[in-house]
């Protein structure tokens, strides 16, 4: 019963968060903070107690390698980042994968949590404006550029901009900068347009059916949450991976 009741509560408050009631727009209001600054700071809150959380019950058990009964965040937790960990390794290898998984796995639940807050009734997505998902996108360039430079060099990193062949690399090295350069923008785009889209077709409908019908469409908002967060987390193992992928080959032919 009491869970029907916080169903029939969540069902009903969907048509005030459709009709433009949203508790991160009162508080701006009040606070003089803008909304998504407010809803990227419950989301960094949420990240750090499920932390917290998951410590916790890791310093409390016995054996860490059995896993806890039924659902905790520990088991949650590590169920998410063992997925993440074998995607990791496939895309980059298990030595990079060890090097930068802390990273990635940071991004990977920062983006998550964020995502689903912006499910509930009432609330938004740090993710839906562009200012969050574009600092993402820059600090995720910043990071496998820096990671680049540090496995090669700076001058052995700039020159696989330029190609395999040195005739055309004037017209090659300018391409590759901007290629390379337009990462961040699109990995924000991407996030913010897929997640703006999401909350406002489960908006729509409940606007117009408030009660039962939006149900599927939470099933795939949750669904989306996690993709987008995948995808993110994806390309950004994939730029980490081509851009460190040198330092082998430079290693493998030194052995040579």
């Amino acid at each position: 019963m009491k869970l029907l009741g916080l169903l029939g509560l969540l069902l009903s408050e969907s048509a005030f968060a459709s009709g433009g009631f949203n508790f991160f727009t009162e508080a701006s209001h009040a606070l003089h903070i803008p909304a998504h600054t407010l809803a990227l700071l419950v989301g960094s809150l949420v990240m750090i107690v499920t932390g917290l959380a998951y410590r916790a019950q890791i310093s409390s058990t016995k054996t860490v390698i059995i896993p806890d009964k039924g659902i905790t965040v520990r088991n949650m937790v590590e169920a998410l980042g063992q997925a993440m960990y074998g995607t990791a390794k496939t895309v980059m290898g298990e030595e990079s994968a060890k090097k930068y998984f802390s990273y990635v796995i940071f991004v990977f639940f920062f983006i998550l949590i964020n995502n689903l807050i912006g499910i509930l009734p009432g609330f938004l997505s740090a993710n839906q404006n562009l200012n969050t998902t574009l600092a993402l996108g820059i600090f995720t360039f910043i990071y496998f550029n820096f990671q680049g430079i540090r496995a090669v060099g700076f001058v052995n990193y700039m020159k696989h901009f330029a190609g395999p062949m040195p005739l055309l690399a004037i017209l090659v090295f300018p391409i590759e900068i901007i290629s390379v350069s337009v990462r961040p923008l699109s990995l924000a785009l991407r996030l913010r347009g897929n997640m703006d889209g999401d909350h406002l077709i489960l908006g729509i409908f409940s606007e117009l059916v408030p009660y039962i019908v939006p149900i599927p469409f939470y099933a795939m908002g949750i669904f989306v949450g996690f993709l987008q967060a995948f995808v993110f987390t994806l390309l950004t193992m994939i730029y980490i991976g081509m851009a460190t992928a040198h330092h082998d080959h430079g290693d493998h032919e030194h052995h040579h």
